[in-house]
Order: C-alpha cells, then sequence, then structure tokens
C-alpha cells in the first residue's frame, strides 16, 4: 500500500477508536480525520468537502423538521394510545404487541426512527402502568421494529439516503423511493413476526425506573373535557383505562350542572363531560397527552398569541398578590399574566370545584401553561414567590394535525410517481410546515440535528480518502481473499457482516459510509454488479440490535425499560440471524450479482 493509504488507515482506525469510546463527539471526530487528510494532500478539497454539497445531508435535515411536525401534533400518540388498549384476554400480549410493533414498522419507514420511538415508547409506559404490566417486553420490540420499518424505504433512515447519495458519487442511479424495500420489506415483516411471537419469551420482565411512584408527591387538582368526538365518550371509566392511572385519581365528574362523586367504575362517560383529577404534577402533565382528553381550559391557551411557544411553569401565589383571595376568572389571569392555569396544589387539602371559580390562597401553587418567557417576566414581580419551569412538554397540538399529515400525503404521493426529486420534495415539505404554522422557524431549526448532519457531510470525504488513497481496493482484496471460495453470495455476505460488526461499534451513518466504497471496490474486482453490494451495506448499517448503543432508539428506550446491556443481546442475536439470511436471499434476486 502507499503512504497514503497507510495514514488514511491510521486515521480511520483512530476514529473508530474515539467513535467506540466516545471521548470525542462524532462529529468532530470525523471532521478532524478529514481535515488531517485534506491538509496532509491525500484528499482535495472537492473531495474533503463534498458531503456538504451531497443531496443526502440537506434531505435528512429537511426530513428532520417533518417529523418533528408529526411530533409536535402528536399524530402518532393518538394513534398508539388506541391501539394499546385493555384486553384481559391477551395473557401472552402478543396481541398488544401485534398491534403496536406493526404501525410502528411502518410509520418508520416514512419518518425518523427516533421520533417515532420518542412518540411511541411513553404511550407504551402509560399503557403498562394502566394495565399493570412491566413495559419491558414492549420498549425494546418498538426499537427494534422502528429499526427494521426504516430499511422499507428511501427515507425510512438517513443511512438510506446516505448509501444513494454515495451511489450518485460514484456514477449509479440513486435510490428509487420503494428500491430498498424489495429486499427491505420482507426483512422487516419477518423481524417484526419475530418480535411479536419470541420476544415476549426472550425478555425478562425488569421494573423500569418511571414505576416508581412516591406516595408523598405534592397532590394538584386539574380538571380536563370530553369531547363529544372523544373516543372515550360512550365507554365507562374501567374500559377508559381512567380508573388504574398511576399517580391520578378521579375525584369527580361534572356533567350538565350535577356532580358525581364519587365515581363508580361503571360510570359512562359523556360528550362534554369536565373530570377532576387530583395527583402528582409529573403525571398531572401526562394526563394532558392522553387522546379524547383535553384540559378545560384549553380554549384559553389556544388563544395564546405565543402560538407554539409554550411550556409548563410552576408559580407560588405570594402574599399580597391580587391572585390571592381572587378567582382566576375574577384576576382575568390569561390576560394579566399570558399564561392558563391548568391545575392548582394546595398544601393539606384538595381544591374544590372548577378552577375558575376556586379562590385562591398565598402558597397555592399553580401549573401553568404560558409563553417561553413567562419565567422571565413574573420571577421578579410580587404576585408570585417562585416561577419555574418544568420539564414536561407542552400539550400537542392536535388542530395542526390534519395539516400534517397533509403534507406527509403529499411527500409520499410526489415521490413514490417520481414527479419530483426527494430533496426538492423533503424542502417544500419543511417550509410548508413552517408557513402553515405547525412549527416556528426556531422550532424548525432546534429540530434539526446538526451533529448528524455534519456527522453525514463530513463522512463523505472520509469515504473519499479511502477510494482516493487506494486504501478500499486494498481492503477489498481482503475481504475476496477471505469469502471468494464460498462464491458470490459468499462476497455479500462477508460486506453483510462486517457492515453490522462495524455499525454496532460507532453510528450507522459512519459504519455506512466507511463499508461503501470497500463494498464498492470488492465488487468491481470481482466483476460483480454493485448495487446489490450497496443494498446490503444500507441494511447492515441499520441492523443494530445486538447493544443498546448501537442505535439511537436502543439507548432510548435502555434506561426507560430498566434493561441490562446483555438484554439487547438475548433478544437482539436472533432478530440478526433472520435479517443476515433474508437480505443474503433476497439481495441476489432483486439485485442479480452478475
Amino acid at each position: 500500500m502507499t503512504w497514503e493509504a497507510w495514514l488514511t488507515l491510521a486515521l480511520v482506525a483512530a476514529t473508530i477508536a474515539m467513535l467506540v469510546t466516545e471521548r470525542i463527539s462524532p462529529p468532530f471526530a470525523v471532521l478532524g480525520a478529514v481535515v488531517t487528510l485534506l491538509v496532509t494532500g491525500v484528499i482535495e478539497p472537492e473531495e474533503a468537502f463534498s458531503g456538504f454539497s451531497n443531496p443526502a445531508p440537506i434531505t435528512v435535515a429537511a426530513l428532520y423538521v417533518l417529523a418533528a411536525g408529526v411530533e409536535r401534533t402528536g399524530a402518532l400518540e393518538r394513534v398508539a394510545s388506541t391501539l394499546l388498549r385493555e384486553d384481559k384476554k391477551e395473557g401472552s400480549g402478543s396481541g398488544s404487541m401485534a398491534r403496536v410493533l406493526g404501525p410502528t414498522a411502518a410509520a418508520s419507514a416514512f419518518l425518523n426512527n427516533t421520533t417515532i420511538v420518542a412518540m411511541v415508547a411513553p404511550a407504551v409506559l402509560t399503557w403498562a402502568r394502566r394495565t399493570g404490566r412491566s413495559p419491558s417486553p414492549y420498549l425494546m420490540p418498538v426499537s427494534f421494529a422502528a429499526v427494521l420499518g426504516g430499511v422499507v424505504t428511501l427515507i425510512g433512515t438517513s443511512t438510506n439516503l446516505v448509501v444513494s447519495g454515495l451511489l450518485s458519487d460514484a456514477g449509479e442511479e440513486p435510490l428509487g423511493l420503494f428500491e430498498i424495500g424489495r429486499a427491505g420489506l420482507p426483512v422487516a415483516l419477518a423481524g417484526v413476526a419475530l418480535l411479536i411471537f419470541i420476544g415476549p419469551r426472550l425478555l425478562p420482565v425488569r421494573k423500569a425506573p418511571s414505576e416508581e411512584y412516591r406516595q408523598d408527591a405534592r397532590e394538584f387538582t386539574v380538571e380536563m373535557a370530553v369531547s363529544g368526538s372523544s373516543p372515550l365518550a360512550g365507554k365507562t371509566i374501567s374500559e377508559g383505562g381512567l380508573r388504574s392511572l398511576e399517580g391520578v385519581f378521579l375525584i369527580e365528574i361534572e356533567r350538565e350542572g350535577r356532580r358525581i362523586a364519587p365515581v363508580p367504575p361503571t360510570e359512562v362517560l359523556a360528550g362534554g363531560d369536565r373530570l377532576v383529577f387530583a395527583g402528582n404534577v409529573n403525571r398531572v402533565v401526562d394526563l394532558q397527552r392522553i387522546p379524547g382528553l383535553s384540559s378545560a381550559e384549553e380554549h384559553h391557551y389556544l388563544k395564546m398569541d405565543a402560538g407554539p411557544h409554550r411550556r409548563f411553569f410552576e408559580a407560588v401565589v405570594a402574599e399580597g398578590s391580587p391572585l390571592s383571595g381572587s378567582t382566576l376568572k375574577d384576576a382575568g389571569f390569561r390576560g394579566r399574566y399570558g399564561g392558563a392555569v391548568v391545575a392548582v396544589h394546595r398544601a393539606g387539602e384538595r381544591v374544590p370545584g372548577k378552577l375558575g371559580e376556586v379562590r385562591l390562597r398565598t402558597g397555592d401553587v399553580l401549573l401553568v401553561l404560558g409563553e417561553t418567557d413567562f419565567r422571565r417576566r413574573w420571577r421578579d414581580e410580587p404576585d408570585f414567590l417562585m416561577v419555574a419551569p418544568l420539564d414536561g412538554e407542552a400539550p400537542p397540538r392536535r388542530e395542526k394535525a390534519p395539516i400534517v399529515g397533509a403534507v406527509l400525503l403529499a411527500v409520499l404521493v410526489l415521490a413514490a410517481s417520481g414527479l419530483m426529486d426527494i430533496l426538492d420534495i423533503s424542502l417544500l415539505a419543511a417550509v410548508a410546515i413552517v408557513a402553515l404554522g405547525v412549527l416556528t422557524p426556531n422550532q424548525a431549526r432546534n429540530a434539526i440535528d446538526l451533529n448528524v448532519i455534519v456527522l453525514i457531510a463530513a463522512s463523505f470525504g472520509l469515504g473519499a480518502a479511502l477510494q482516493t488513497s487506494g486504501l478500499a481496493q486494498s481492503l477489498a482484496s481482503v475481504l475476496i481473499s477471505v469469502f471468494d471460495p464460498f462464491g458470490d453470495l459468499g462476497l455479500l455476505l462477508g460486506v453483510l457482516l462486517a457492515t453490522l460488526v462495524l455499525t454496532e461499534m460507532i453510528t450507522n451513518n459512519a459504519a455506512a459510509v466507511l463499508m461503501f466504497p470497500i463494498a464498492f471496490a470488492t465488487a468491481t474486482q470481482a466483476g460483480l454488479e454493485p448495487r446489490g453490494f450497496a443494498i446490503a451495506v444500507a441494511i447492515g448499517a441499520s441492523a443494530s440490535f445486538l447493544s443498546p448503543i448501537g442505535y439511537q432508539t436502543n439507548t432510548m428506550v435502555y434506561g426507560m425499560g430498566g434493561y441490562r446491556f446483555t438484554d439487547f443481546a438475548r433478544l437482539g442475536f436472533p432478530l440478526t440471524i433472520v435479517v443476515v439470511v433474508l437480505a443474503a436471499f433476497f439481495i441476489p434476486l432483486s439485485w442479480p450479482l452478475r
């Protein structure tokens, strides 16, 4: 090998080591290697920074905005909560598993995997608490199903877009929207089936940290409303899952001027009912996200000028405050303070009656949904003793869900028809999400994970160095010498297995960029068609099931489910075998190697 190849090999090895140990953030590790290769003359500037002009990272950034719009409107939370209904006949949980994993994988084919898991996992936790089940048999399969769904379409995961961009740079046609699905769809279907039927048997029951509930937590009183179109209307309290909520208790129902208290579990809910709950602050915030329930004060905060600029705050009524001795209605709280009170805590007793008619006292703690600058404006004023932000998110903007649905449908139709390039479609979708008021420009900007974008763009320079220095050809020769005795399929399997191993150690995008030039050189030297090898890299880079650190969604559910590190291998190993076998079977069928 030339000195350029040896230097590139050393830098690639050092980069992988830094990514594995996480001592340096991935974007800086990769970018540092690329800059070193540039200044030493291994690659030219146009090669080093080719990724920043490639459509892949720009498309990924635009799709982040679209995914944030879906998350902000809570569309998938409602679907997940509807699918995860209580069914006492399901002893094994396979029915519940099928109802949530299928839609999770399907949604992940068109939206960012991390966003999908971020929306579905809380619904699973809430359902598990309500039905008295451990969430651990469900959360890891949710993560794995989201990963499997990502290999069905081009936009299912950023890795597919990266491989498509690399193919284009290599002089090949970019991937079509559903092209990867020729192999990815059967892989996803078989993988989800395995998760449904074997997952509950392989995963031990763990106790999640979220199952711990402090009995001495401060109790807030909150008033919720059932709309006429609510899925809860016509159901009993037990059927609606409102009897066994953890951390909150249904105190009474107000219906047409009369109060029902205590509330029997057989009471049938009706549209227009106002439900009064008492519970700790975190669970009260969670109530805002239950489909079919909305805050009785929602008509106030929907009119707030800040629009999507909202979050929860705790505000303590001060002595001498104009609020002390007054009701929220009489004080004109929304107009005066720019926020809506959704719950009240009073030490030593439960707050009775409608919140708007309760006479506040000094020391009452108000749960306020206000503008993001609410604390800055009122923390030094004598009206409140203290104003503190909460970690809980504002209620989803469900009134914007039809807009997001229409934009997403337009993206799929235009991409599938081939009328527009995926880059143009994704950029138009991102602009529409902001222009139609689903997200503000700042929220759209914050939705984009710049670390991922920089990592993808910088990785293209590292991939170019593998090709320019001749390192990719040298490594391809080694791979051919090892797997050539097993024929063409053996070479494909070698690329697939090498990608799987690499993606468990570093990020999936970095693994794809590092393996693509090696896979392409392997196919070229062996006289094989490179497209199937590129598909193998895309599927292998996404198939991270053996550890909680190989894929971001695995890391998300790691703590939520109370898992141990080895739990991932127990379920992930048989799933990896299924992926490898099916990918090796379907890739040559769809993309003949010769």
